[in-house]
């Protein structure tokens, strides 16, 4: 069976099973009690606008009906309170049962507090247990541990966007080579971003139609983003969405298509990953948030999904990876 008829066959399973819409507000199907996510966006590296709190990077929230950037206003360091996409998610956690903590301060995963969180949402860069960019507290190298110890036990963990490029392995990710050793939260999220081009719409195809939060979308949609590159697949990923390359502008994109959402178990750890996320207007868009909150509903264990592992039936080239698409970005010049 080829690709194309995996995903048509995946497809007419969904309706012969009758599953119906995804219910949104799952709160109370399993159990009444609000469960707790730790959202974290600090950034080591790069600061998406998305997360920023500051005037410069935050975002409006709504002009004449689209959503839009605030250019730069010379009122660099001021507390807008939370950014866009902290925003975004503390609403729909009020809206569908359950409760956000969002925070930029590592200090937390080495506290008693981190107990307290049922999964921990991840849209963050570089190397969390440094100040790096933003300067916020960083998490410990303990931390860091009592974390994926965390997910490894059963907590959940969902990442959007950037998550996957925080804490790289070690070595040069754009090495035609497979890295010998990869970074264990790279091993823990499924894998390791390594770099984007331009902007574009491109098209997700859904390769399980069944999982929560995708029934509605039918085979899949087109939308405008930031598309990430990704390598180093962990090979029990259950594919969600598959990042369809052919027609798309870009060396990143001049290879197989591979996957951009997926499921995974880490230890008795539910872990979601979509690669959507950068654009401000994406937040607020019902395929993203349908995508986000089957996750959500996935990873506390609201809802159960048949997650076997299916990358090499629905992507079976994802890691051919051309050399170009692994040329290294030139340096920007002083």
């Amino acid at each position: 069976m080829n690709r194309r008829e995996v995903l048509r066959a995946a497809g007419a399973a969904a309706v012969g099973a009758g599953l119906g819409g995804f219910p949104l507000g799952w709160i109370g199907a399993a159990t009444p009690a609000k469960k707790k996510i730790l959202m974290f966006t600090k950034s080591a590296g790069f600061e998406h606008p998305a997360i920023s709190r500051t005037a410069e990077l935050a975002f409006v929230r709504e002009i004449d009906g689209q959503i839009q950037i605030v250019e730069k206003t010379g009122e660099k360091k001021k507390d807008v309170g939370l950014g866009w996409a902290e925003k975004v998610l503390t609403d729909l956690g009020a809206k569908h049962g359950f409760d956000v903590n969002a925070t930029k301060d590592g200090r937390i995963f080495s506290s008693k507090e981190l107990s307290d969180y049922d999964a921990f949402f991840f849209y963050t860069t570089g190397d969390l247990t440094t100040p790096g960019t933003d300067g916020t507290p960083p998490m410990s190298p303990e931390g860091k541990l009592a974390f994926l110890d965390a997910v490894r036990a059963g907590k959940g963990f969902l990442g959007t966007h950037s998550a996957t490029d925080t804490f790289h392995s070690p070595g040069d990710r754009f090495d035609p080579k497979p890295p010998a050793k990869l970074d264990p939260y790279i091993e823990m999220i499924g894998a390791e971003f390594i770099r984007h081009g331009p902007q574009q719409k491109a098209r997700m195809t859904a390769a399980d139609q069944r999982f929560p939060g995708l029934s509605s979308l039918g085979d899949g949609f087109d939308l405008h983003d930031e598309w990430y590159a990704l390598r180093s697949f962990q090979p029990n990923l259950h594919v969600v969405l598959i990042q369809e390359t052919k027609g798309m502008t870009g060396i990143d994109y001049q290879r197989p298509p591979f996957p951009a959402t997926w499921a995974r178990t880490h230890g008795q750890g539910r872990v979601f990953y979509t690669s959507m996320g950068h654009r401000a207007d994406v937040w607020v868009k019902p395929e993203f948030q349908s995508v986000l909150l089957g996750g959500i509903a996935w990873a506390l264990r609201n809802v159960d999904a048949d997650v076997t592992p299916n990358i090499e039936k629905v992507t079976p080239k994802a890691s051919e990876i051309p050399t170009e698409a692994l040329a290294k970005p030139e340096a920007k010049k002083a």
